[in-house]
């Protein structure tokens, strides 16, 4: 499915939200959330990352998000197009973004708990 530019695949328990398919993780951090709607959550990860990052040339966000039941895992990062970039730093921006308290609690509120 594609909405607005992006595509939201859909596999069983994994959702991923990207720009373009094959979706690709050339940088990636990883967090936990409780249960809650995956697609919100992911759009919410997706534009925060968008602006903490907008700066890096070439970079398109991707977001996954999997049911684990109890809780959903997400691995945010995404594609560089542009080469020779700071693989270590910009993943530690990625991990300042989905640790941010204001951050997960705003994207916790939009979420919504899963239904």
């Amino acid at each position: 499915m594609r909405r607005g530019g992006w595509h939201v695949l859909r596999d069983g328990a994994v959702l991923v939200l990207t720009r373009q398919v094959p979706p690709r993780f050339d940088v990636v951090a990883a967090g936990r959330f409780p249960t809650v709607r995956r697609e919100r959550l992911a759009t919410q990860i997706r534009q925060d990352l968008w602006r903490a990052l907008q700066g890096q040339r070439g970079f398109s966000p991707v977001v996954e998000v999997t049911d684990r039941g109890d809780f959903v895992e997400v691995r945010a990062g995404g594609r560089v197009a542009a080469g020779g970039f700071d693989r270590a730093g910009l993943e530690a921006r990625i991990e300042a973004v989905l640790a941010e308290p204001r951050n997960r609690a705003r994207w916790l509120r939009c979420a919504g708990r899963a239904g």
